[in-house]
Protein backbone atom coordinates (compact mmCIF):
# COMPACT_ATOMS: atom_id res chain seq x y z
CA UNK A 1 0.00 0.00 0.00
CA UNK A 2 2.81 2.41 1.30
CA UNK A 3 4.66 1.97 -2.58
CA UNK A 4 1.17 2.63 -4.06
CA UNK A 5 0.58 5.91 -2.11
CA UNK A 6 4.47 6.85 -3.02
CA UNK A 7 3.92 5.90 -6.70
CA UNK A 8 0.63 8.40 -6.73
CA UNK A 9 2.78 10.99 -4.87
CA UNK A 10 5.60 10.94 -6.97
CA UNK A 11 3.14 11.70 -10.03
CA UNK A 12 1.38 14.26 -8.58
CA UNK A 13 4.81 16.03 -7.53
CA UNK A 14 5.94 15.68 -11.00
CA UNK A 15 2.43 17.25 -12.57
CA UNK A 16 3.06 20.13 -9.70
CA UNK A 17 6.69 20.41 -10.65
CA UNK A 18 8.31 19.36 -7.10
CA UNK A 19 11.81 18.08 -7.69
CA UNK A 20 12.19 14.00 -7.37
CA UNK A 21 14.60 14.90 -4.70
CA UNK A 22 12.50 16.48 -2.28
CA UNK A 23 10.15 13.67 -3.01
CA UNK A 24 12.99 11.42 -2.11
CA UNK A 25 13.09 13.26 1.06
CA UNK A 26 9.82 12.78 2.13
CA UNK A 27 9.42 9.13 1.06
CA UNK A 28 12.66 8.69 3.18
CA UNK A 29 10.72 10.17 6.07
CA UNK A 30 7.91 7.08 5.82
CA UNK A 31 10.22 4.86 6.11
CA UNK A 32 8.77 2.78 8.94
CA UNK A 33 5.17 4.43 8.88
CA UNK A 34 2.22 2.20 6.93
CA UNK A 35 -0.25 4.65 5.68
CA UNK A 36 -3.38 3.44 4.26
CA UNK A 37 -6.50 5.42 2.30
CA UNK A 38 -9.99 4.25 2.52
CA UNK A 39 -13.60 5.35 1.99
CA UNK A 40 -16.26 5.57 -0.37
CA UNK A 41 -17.92 7.36 -2.46
CA UNK A 42 -22.12 7.29 -2.11
CA UNK A 43 -25.00 9.10 -3.74
CA UNK A 44 -28.05 9.61 -2.72
CA UNK A 45 -31.45 10.69 -3.81
CA UNK A 46 -34.63 10.95 -2.29
CA UNK A 47 -38.80 12.63 -2.07
CA UNK A 48 -39.57 14.00 1.00
CA UNK A 49 -43.45 14.41 1.90
CA UNK A 50 -44.25 16.62 4.85
CA UNK A 51 -47.07 17.16 6.45
CA UNK A 52 -47.13 20.84 7.86
CA UNK A 53 -45.16 22.98 5.84
CA UNK A 54 -41.82 22.35 3.90
CA UNK A 55 -38.17 23.00 4.33
CA UNK A 56 -35.98 25.80 3.00
CA UNK A 57 -33.31 25.47 0.22
CA UNK A 58 -29.79 24.10 1.76
CA UNK A 59 -31.27 22.82 4.71
CA UNK A 60 -29.91 20.58 6.80
CA UNK A 61 -32.89 18.18 6.75
CA UNK A 62 -33.04 18.14 3.50
CA UNK A 63 -29.45 16.15 3.16
CA UNK A 64 -30.57 13.65 6.10
CA UNK A 65 -32.91 13.15 8.62
CA UNK A 66 -32.76 15.75 11.79
CA UNK A 67 -35.74 15.01 14.02
CA UNK A 68 -36.48 18.72 14.92
CA UNK A 69 -36.55 20.20 12.04
CA UNK A 70 -39.30 17.77 11.16
CA UNK A 71 -42.38 21.17 9.99
CA UNK A 72 -45.04 21.39 12.93
CA UNK A 73 -48.10 23.67 11.91
CA UNK A 74 -47.01 24.31 8.20
CA UNK A 75 -49.62 26.01 6.05
CA UNK A 76 -49.86 23.36 4.04
CA UNK A 77 -48.83 19.63 2.90
CA UNK A 78 -45.89 19.61 0.36
CA UNK A 79 -43.26 17.09 -1.21
CA UNK A 80 -39.70 17.78 -1.90
CA UNK A 81 -36.83 16.21 -3.78
CA UNK A 82 -32.91 16.12 -2.95
CA UNK A 83 -29.59 14.68 -4.86
CA UNK A 84 -26.20 14.59 -3.15
CA UNK A 85 -23.09 12.90 -3.02
CA UNK A 86 -22.31 15.03 0.29
CA UNK A 87 -21.81 11.93 2.57
CA UNK A 88 -18.65 10.89 0.69
CA UNK A 89 -15.66 9.93 2.80
CA UNK A 90 -12.08 9.85 2.78
CA UNK A 91 -10.17 8.18 5.60
CA UNK A 92 -6.16 8.29 6.28
CA UNK A 93 -4.93 6.08 8.70
CA UNK A 94 -1.12 6.23 9.79
CA UNK A 95 0.15 3.13 11.58
CA UNK A 96 4.05 4.30 12.90
CA UNK A 97 6.19 1.29 14.89
CA UNK A 98 8.16 2.36 17.89
CA UNK A 99 11.60 1.00 18.93
CA UNK A 100 9.77 -0.26 22.03
CA UNK A 101 7.69 -2.55 19.76
CA UNK A 102 4.41 -0.33 20.30
CA UNK A 103 2.47 1.51 18.05
CA UNK A 104 1.35 5.26 16.79
CA UNK A 105 -1.77 5.15 15.19
CA UNK A 106 -3.36 8.96 13.41
CA UNK A 107 -7.34 8.62 11.94
CA UNK A 108 -7.68 11.64 9.80
CA UNK A 109 -11.55 11.61 8.03
CA UNK A 110 -13.44 13.94 6.11
CA UNK A 111 -16.45 14.14 4.37
CA UNK A 112 -19.31 16.92 2.48
CA UNK A 113 -21.68 16.85 5.30
CA UNK A 114 -23.09 20.01 7.28
CA UNK A 115 -20.32 22.63 5.58
CA UNK A 116 -21.50 26.31 4.71
CA UNK A 117 -19.76 26.28 1.38
CA UNK A 118 -21.96 25.12 -1.93
CA UNK A 119 -25.60 25.54 -3.50
CA UNK A 120 -27.57 23.72 -6.07
CA UNK A 121 -27.30 26.14 -8.72
CA UNK A 122 -24.53 25.18 -10.68
CA UNK A 123 -21.66 23.25 -9.67
CA UNK A 124 -23.12 21.93 -6.45
CA UNK A 125 -19.58 22.00 -5.00
CA UNK A 126 -18.93 21.65 -1.22
CA UNK A 127 -16.10 21.84 1.16
CA UNK A 128 -15.01 18.66 3.60
CA UNK A 129 -14.98 19.15 7.02
CA UNK A 130 -13.27 17.10 9.39
CA UNK A 131 -14.90 14.26 10.93
CA UNK A 132 -11.96 12.34 12.95
CA UNK A 133 -8.82 13.66 13.61
CA UNK A 134 -7.07 11.63 16.44
CA UNK A 135 -4.00 9.66 17.78
CA UNK A 136 -4.08 6.49 19.66
CA UNK A 137 -1.04 5.18 21.32
CA UNK A 138 -0.48 2.91 24.62
CA UNK A 139 -3.93 2.80 25.54
CA UNK A 140 -4.51 6.39 24.92
CA UNK A 141 -6.75 8.43 22.41
CA UNK A 142 -6.43 12.04 21.86
CA UNK A 143 -7.98 14.37 19.33
CA UNK A 144 -11.44 14.69 17.90
CA UNK A 145 -13.55 11.41 17.27
CA UNK A 146 -16.80 9.32 18.48
CA UNK A 147 -17.84 10.53 22.06
CA UNK A 148 -17.15 7.63 24.43
CA UNK A 149 -20.93 8.09 25.75
CA UNK A 150 -22.13 6.47 21.94
CA UNK A 151 -21.73 2.98 20.99
CA UNK A 152 -21.30 3.37 17.58
CA UNK A 153 -21.67 -0.69 17.57
CA UNK A 154 -25.33 -0.49 17.70
CA UNK A 155 -26.10 2.07 15.18
CA UNK A 156 -27.91 0.45 12.04
CA UNK A 157 -27.19 -0.54 8.41
CA UNK A 158 -29.59 2.32 6.53
CA UNK A 159 -29.42 4.71 3.85
CA UNK A 160 -29.99 7.62 5.99
CA UNK A 161 -26.88 9.19 7.08
CA UNK A 162 -27.79 7.94 11.12
CA UNK A 163 -30.60 5.61 11.15
CA UNK A 164 -32.11 5.34 14.48
CA UNK A 165 -31.23 9.03 15.15
CA UNK A 166 -34.50 10.11 17.48
CA UNK A 167 -33.07 7.23 20.48
CA UNK A 168 -29.60 7.11 20.41
CA UNK A 169 -26.14 8.79 21.47
CA UNK A 170 -24.63 10.74 18.16
CA UNK A 171 -21.76 13.34 18.34
CA UNK A 172 -17.74 13.54 17.76
CA UNK A 173 -15.87 15.83 19.50
CA UNK A 174 -12.43 16.33 21.39
CA UNK A 175 -11.38 14.11 24.19
CA UNK A 176 -8.86 12.29 25.92
CA UNK A 177 -9.61 8.60 26.88
CA UNK A 178 -7.68 5.81 28.45
CA UNK A 179 -8.98 1.75 27.52
CA UNK A 180 -7.98 -0.74 29.26
CA UNK A 181 -9.44 -4.05 28.54
CA UNK A 182 -13.39 -3.55 28.97
CA UNK A 183 -13.45 0.00 30.46
CA UNK A 184 -13.18 3.45 29.03
CA UNK A 185 -12.35 6.46 30.56
CA UNK A 186 -12.94 10.13 29.24
CA UNK A 187 -13.06 13.82 29.43
CA UNK A 188 -14.59 15.67 26.37
CA UNK A 189 -15.15 18.93 25.57
CA UNK A 190 -18.00 21.04 26.58
CA UNK A 191 -20.78 22.63 25.76
CA UNK A 192 -24.23 23.82 26.68
CA UNK A 193 -27.46 24.29 24.94
CA UNK A 194 -30.05 26.61 26.58
CA UNK A 195 -33.62 27.21 26.01
CA UNK A 196 -34.37 31.57 26.25
CA UNK A 197 -37.43 31.41 29.53
CA UNK A 198 -40.55 31.78 27.71
CA UNK A 199 -39.16 29.65 24.59
CA UNK A 200 -37.20 30.97 21.55
CA UNK A 201 -33.98 30.58 19.49
CA UNK A 202 -31.46 27.76 21.31
CA UNK A 203 -28.78 29.83 23.59
CA UNK A 204 -25.43 28.27 22.84
CA UNK A 205 -23.12 28.21 25.76
CA UNK A 206 -19.26 27.44 25.92
CA UNK A 207 -18.79 29.11 29.09
CA UNK A 208 -17.71 25.72 30.50
CA UNK A 209 -14.70 25.46 33.12
CA UNK A 210 -14.63 21.76 33.58
CA UNK A 211 -14.62 18.89 30.95
CA UNK A 212 -17.40 16.36 30.32
CA UNK A 213 -16.63 12.88 32.22
CA UNK A 214 -17.52 10.13 30.24
CA UNK A 215 -16.71 5.95 31.90
CA UNK A 216 -17.94 3.02 29.85
CA UNK A 217 -17.91 -0.73 30.35
CA UNK A 218 -18.58 -3.36 27.78
CA UNK A 219 -19.23 -7.24 27.94
CA UNK A 220 -18.19 -8.98 24.64
CA UNK A 221 -19.40 -12.42 24.68
CA UNK A 222 -19.58 -14.90 21.93
CA UNK A 223 -23.50 -13.91 21.66
CA UNK A 224 -22.67 -10.14 20.99
CA UNK A 225 -21.85 -7.42 23.62
CA UNK A 226 -23.97 -5.27 26.25
CA UNK A 227 -22.88 -1.83 27.12
CA UNK A 228 -23.23 0.66 29.91
CA UNK A 229 -21.73 4.22 30.16
CA UNK A 230 -22.59 7.05 32.46
CA UNK A 231 -22.20 10.89 31.67
CA UNK A 232 -21.80 13.21 34.13
CA UNK A 233 -21.20 17.25 33.16
CA UNK A 234 -22.28 20.92 33.96
CA UNK A 235 -24.48 22.88 32.00
CA UNK A 236 -22.97 26.66 32.33
CA UNK A 237 -24.41 30.85 30.84
CA UNK A 238 -22.33 33.38 31.51
CA UNK A 239 -23.90 36.77 30.25
CA UNK A 240 -22.08 39.81 31.65
CA UNK A 241 -24.21 41.91 34.37
CA UNK A 242 -27.12 39.98 33.66
CA UNK A 243 -26.59 35.77 34.04
CA UNK A 244 -23.99 33.67 35.80
CA UNK A 245 -25.30 29.97 36.47
CA UNK A 246 -24.47 26.59 36.14
CA UNK A 247 -26.24 23.19 36.96
CA UNK A 248 -24.99 19.65 36.87
CA UNK A 249 -26.55 17.26 33.98
CA UNK A 250 -26.09 13.33 34.54
CA UNK A 251 -27.08 10.40 32.16
CA UNK A 252 -27.01 6.68 31.71
CA UNK A 253 -27.13 4.42 28.24
CA UNK A 254 -27.20 1.01 28.09
CA UNK A 255 -26.35 -0.63 24.45
CA UNK A 256 -26.51 -4.04 23.04
CA UNK A 257 -25.98 -5.80 19.75
CA UNK A 258 -27.39 -9.92 19.74
CA UNK A 259 -26.31 -12.19 17.23
CA UNK A 260 -29.66 -13.73 15.92
CA UNK A 261 -28.76 -17.18 14.09
CA UNK A 262 -26.09 -17.08 11.57
CA UNK A 263 -26.44 -13.53 10.00
CA UNK A 264 -28.53 -11.39 11.54
CA UNK A 265 -28.83 -9.34 14.87
CA UNK A 266 -30.61 -7.04 17.10
CA UNK A 267 -29.30 -3.54 17.85
CA UNK A 268 -30.65 -2.55 21.02
CA UNK A 269 -29.97 1.47 22.87
CA UNK A 270 -31.36 2.96 25.64
CA UNK A 271 -30.95 6.49 27.12
CA UNK A 272 -32.10 8.69 29.53
CA UNK A 273 -31.14 11.83 32.03
CA UNK A 274 -31.46 14.86 33.17
CA UNK A 275 -29.71 18.22 30.94
CA UNK A 276 -28.46 15.20 28.40
CA UNK A 277 -28.83 17.77 25.46
CA UNK A 278 -26.52 17.69 22.80
CA UNK A 279 -25.82 14.25 23.23
CA UNK A 280 -29.22 12.54 21.74
CA UNK A 281 -31.56 13.04 19.05
CA UNK A 282 -29.04 15.51 17.24
CA UNK A 283 -29.63 18.45 19.56
CA UNK A 284 -33.34 18.16 19.27
CA UNK A 285 -33.50 19.09 22.97
CA UNK A 286 -31.11 21.67 24.77
CA UNK A 287 -29.76 20.23 27.67
CA UNK A 288 -31.54 23.09 30.37
CA UNK A 289 -33.73 26.04 30.52
CA UNK A 290 -33.45 29.45 31.92
CA UNK A 291 -36.30 30.55 34.70
CA UNK A 292 -37.79 34.18 34.91
CA UNK A 293 -34.67 34.56 37.56
CA UNK A 294 -31.97 33.84 35.05
CA UNK A 295 -31.30 30.44 36.40
CA UNK A 296 -31.00 27.38 34.81
CA UNK A 297 -33.20 24.07 35.25
CA UNK A 298 -31.96 20.75 33.83
CA UNK A 299 -34.46 18.94 30.73
CA UNK A 300 -34.86 15.47 31.30
CA UNK A 301 -35.15 13.35 28.62
CA UNK A 302 -35.31 9.64 27.36
CA UNK A 303 -34.30 8.24 24.54
CA UNK A 304 -34.36 4.14 22.95
CA UNK A 305 -33.96 2.20 19.80
CA UNK A 306 -34.49 -1.43 18.34
CA UNK A 307 -33.31 -2.34 14.92
CA UNK A 308 -33.45 -5.53 13.27
CA UNK A 309 -31.35 -6.94 10.58
CA UNK A 310 -31.59 -9.54 9.05
CA UNK A 311 -29.56 -10.96 5.75
CA UNK A 312 -31.58 -12.37 2.87
CA UNK A 313 -28.56 -14.27 1.01
CA UNK A 314 -25.01 -13.29 0.43
CA UNK A 315 -26.08 -10.16 -1.70
CA UNK A 316 -29.22 -8.70 -0.09
CA UNK A 317 -29.66 -7.45 3.47
CA UNK A 318 -32.70 -5.60 5.34
CA UNK A 319 -33.22 -3.57 8.44
CA UNK A 320 -35.88 -2.59 10.14
CA UNK A 321 -36.11 0.16 13.32
CA UNK A 322 -37.86 2.33 15.22
CA UNK A 323 -36.23 4.99 17.91
CA UNK A 324 -38.46 7.38 20.03
CA UNK A 325 -37.31 10.27 22.05
CA UNK A 326 -39.46 11.92 24.47
CA UNK A 327 -38.51 15.12 26.48
CA UNK A 328 -40.19 15.98 29.95
CA UNK A 329 -40.10 20.05 29.89
CA UNK A 330 -41.32 22.41 32.03
CA UNK A 331 -43.63 24.57 30.14
CA UNK A 332 -43.84 27.07 32.07
CA UNK A 333 -40.33 27.69 31.49
CA UNK A 334 -40.16 26.10 27.66
CA UNK A 335 -43.05 27.85 26.43
CA UNK A 336 -45.19 25.88 24.33
CA UNK A 337 -43.56 25.45 20.80
CA UNK A 338 -40.73 23.09 22.80
CA UNK A 339 -40.67 19.40 21.49
CA UNK A 340 -42.14 17.22 23.51
CA UNK A 341 -41.65 13.99 21.31
CA UNK A 342 -40.28 12.63 18.19
CA UNK A 343 -40.29 8.89 16.61
CA UNK A 344 -39.75 7.31 13.18
CA UNK A 345 -39.74 3.96 12.03
CA UNK A 346 -37.67 3.21 8.85
CA UNK A 347 -37.07 -0.33 6.67
CA UNK A 348 -34.43 -0.38 3.83
CA UNK A 349 -33.69 -3.56 1.48
CA UNK A 350 -29.74 -3.10 0.53
CA UNK A 351 -28.14 -5.23 -2.43
CA UNK A 352 -24.46 -5.56 -3.19
CA UNK A 353 -23.52 -6.97 -6.63
CA UNK A 354 -20.29 -7.32 -5.43
CA UNK A 355 -18.46 -6.76 -2.06
CA UNK A 356 -17.45 -3.05 -2.38
CA UNK A 357 -20.97 -1.92 -4.20
CA UNK A 358 -23.74 -1.14 -2.07
CA UNK A 359 -27.55 -0.33 -3.97
CA UNK A 360 -30.84 0.15 -2.30
CA UNK A 361 -33.77 1.97 -1.13
CA UNK A 362 -35.01 3.14 2.09
CA UNK A 363 -38.53 3.74 3.70
CA UNK A 364 -38.89 5.95 6.91
CA UNK A 365 -41.97 8.00 8.50
CA UNK A 366 -41.58 10.10 11.45
CA UNK A 367 -43.17 12.64 13.71
CA UNK A 368 -42.32 15.62 15.48
CA UNK A 369 -45.16 16.58 18.66
CA UNK A 370 -44.56 20.14 20.35
CA UNK A 371 -46.01 21.17 24.23
CA UNK A 372 -48.94 22.40 22.43
CA UNK A 373 -50.39 19.36 20.96
CA UNK A 374 -49.31 20.21 17.36
CA UNK A 375 -47.69 17.54 15.38
CA UNK A 376 -46.00 16.76 12.02
CA UNK A 377 -45.43 13.83 9.94
CA UNK A 378 -42.16 13.51 7.22
CA UNK A 379 -42.41 10.24 5.18
CA UNK A 380 -39.06 9.50 3.00
CA UNK A 381 -38.14 7.62 0.21
CA UNK A 382 -34.58 7.30 -0.38
CA UNK A 383 -32.31 5.64 -2.91
CA UNK A 384 -28.85 4.80 -2.30
CA UNK A 385 -25.48 4.08 -4.24
CA UNK A 386 -21.90 3.34 -2.68
CA UNK A 387 -18.41 2.47 -3.76
CA UNK A 388 -16.17 1.40 -0.98
CA UNK A 389 -12.47 0.85 -1.05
Amino acid sequence: MKNSILKSALAVSLALGVSAVSLNAQADMLQGTDVKFSGYFKVDAMFSNYSDGSLPAQNLGRDFYVPSLTPVGGAEESTQFDAHAKQTRFRFTSNTKTDEGDSITGVLELDFLVTPGGNERVSNSYVPRIRHAFINYKGWTVGQTWTTFQDVKTLPESVDFVGTTDGVVFGRQALVKYTTGAWEFALENSESTITPFGGGARIVSDDGAVPDAVVRYTHTADWGHVSVAGLLRQLNLEVPNAIDDSVTSAGISITSKIKVGDKDDVRLSFTTGSGLGRYIGLNTVNGAVLDASGNLETIDSTAYAVAYRHVWNNKMRSTVSYSALSVDNDVALTGLSATESTYSVSANLLYSPTAKITVGGEIKQATREVESGADGDMTRVQFTMKYAF
